[in-house]
């Protein structure tokens, strides 16, 4: 009997991450496959802009009304409502006839990925037993969640090459409906949720629309003739986010709860999971371009000289469970941003190369997988009640992290002339100022290992949870 509920739980925990993948696959799959796109459907190239950052500005934006949604509705509702929204997204976008269609139906999978996201994780963190089987679980949800943004260069690479940008949404289909079956099949159903919890609507649109602006402006900021726009939009996010701080602050249900937000490992969890993207997306995005633009690889060839980073991922998560059971979080996400930041600036050697380069991805792939595992284990260690939240918070920082570091990288190559292109050299400063932000982060990520216990304060935490926590008999245990 107890194998038997094993398996079933393992089926599910599995099936959960595989959610995760499909989720975060969307950021990246159609970076490979744009010019295509943008070509089939006779758009032009600054249209480009629109399709690619139009799901992360959704996911990032609405992640936190996503959370609450699952609080509210139940999250085996949120995750089987998000996979039909996703997949009614993907028809659209499969026989999109112009780039306005396509960028709507991007938008409409980000805001459908938002909403299933965080309800995943707090099953995956309910469902599964304290200790080796919730290790283990959050290795695999982390592993799924890396190995996804960097496997989307790839996968739309190759889809294309082989066949047209248009398989890559078609093939949502069968996904979908399969990770709905088994999870109506393999996951408790929901009890009688709270739907007394409020949404806090107006809270969410300010911080929806906070998102958003760092989005498009960390994307406009980089393009030609529009940098004043961007640099606006940026700093119109920091105005909307004051307001949002206001708000939320006299909200009836803040979205971040100071009972959530005080407790200091999930704000060491976030700092890392934004890190751990800023570090890597933004450094694998630049290579892309220039395996592409300067050395004239086909997608094809790209995606497979990147291939290395998502294998090692999985071999770095692997590897955390471990290391986990022998020093605290903190000396793991230090370990992994090390990996990361060596990787990033060998590149600056290694690019030209063509085992060197993937030697570097594989070494940042296990980087990255070591610190999201540690930092995932950190971001969730709150009250059962507030997993969801946490979620929400994490990925938010994770989607900000890829934003903003693509925009920075992009933008530091552009005023040094070493934007990828035919006979532009590596752009080494990019890689160096990523290889040094990771670096020292760690190196702070390691000062702090030795305070794992809980700081002054957290007292206060635990008692402001009791007093707003929200339902926690949303899931049959």
């Amino acid at each position: 009997m107890g194998s038997a509920r094993r398996e079933g739980v393992g089926l599910a925990v599995v099936t959960l991450c595989l959610v995760q993948y499909m989720d975060v696959l969307g950021v990246t799959v159609v970076v490979t496959a744009l010019p295509a796109m943008l070509a089939d459907l006779g758009a032009p190239t600054l249209a480009g802009s629109l399709v690619a950052t139009g799901y992360a500005m959704f996911f990032g934006g609405l992640l936190m009304l996503g959370a609450r949604l699952g609080d509210r509705f139940g999250y085996r509702r949120s995750i089987l409502a998000s996979l039909a929204v996703f997949a009614v997204a993907a028809v659209v976008a499969a026989t999109a006839t112009s780039v306005v269609v396509l960028t709507a139906a991007r938008c409409l999978q980000g805001a459908a990925a938002a909403a299933s996201v965080p309800a995943a994780l707090r099953l995956l963190t309910t469902m599964t037993t304290p200790g080796r089987q919730r290790d283990r679980a959050i290795a695999v949800w982390s592993a799924a969640g890396a190995a996804a943004g960097a496997s989307g260069f790839v996968v739309g690479g190759v889809v294309t090459d082989l066949a047209s940008w248009r398989v890559v949404f078609w093939a949502y289909l069968p996904l979908a409906g399969a990770l709905a079956l088994v999870i109506a099949r393999s996951v408790p159903r929901d009890r009688d949720p709270d739907r007394s919890i409020p949404l806090n609507l107006a809270g969410s649109g300010i911080f929806t629309a906070t998102v958003m602006s760092v989005v498009v402006g960390a994307t406009l900021v980089t393009e030609p003739g529009k940098g004043r726009l961007g640099v606006a939009l940026l700093g119109a996010s920091l105005i909307l986010a004051g307001v949002f701080v206001g708000l939320d602050r006299r909200a009836a249900a803040p979205l971040l709860p100071r009972a959530v937000v005080c407790v200091s490992q999930l704000r060491q969890g976030t700092l890392a999971g934004f890190l751990n993207t800023l570090t890597t997306s933004s450094v694998i995005t630049l290579a892309t371009l220039y395996l592409q633009d300067t050395l004239g690889r086909s997608p094809l060839a790209a995606a497979v000289m990147l291939l290395p980073f998502s294998l090692a991922v999985i071999a770095g998560s692997s590897i955390a469970v471990a290391a986990l059971r022998r020093a605290p979080p903190q000396r793991v996400v230090a370990a992994g941003l090390t990996a990361i930041g060596s990787a990033d600036l060998a590149l600056i050697w290694a690019a030209p190369s063509p085992w060197a380069l993937p030697v570097c991805m594989a070494a940042a792939g296990s980087g990255i997988g070591l610190s999201s595992v540690a930092a995932t284990g950190l971001g969730t260690n709150v009250e059962p009640a507030w997993r969801a939240t946490a979620s929400g918070i994490l990925n938010t920082a994770s989607q900000l992290g890829t934003a903003l570091g693509v925009a920075a990288l992009l933008l530091v190559a552009a005023t040094t002339a070493r934007t990828p292109g035919p006979g532009i050299p590596v752009p080494a400063l990019a890689w160096a100022l990523a290889g040094a932000i990771a670096l020292a982060s760690a190196a702070t990520f390691t000062f702090t290992s030795s305070q794992t216990s809980a700081r002054p304060g957290r007292a206060g935490c635990e008692r402001s949870a009791e007093m707003h926590t929200p339902s926690q008999h949303t899931v049959t245990r």
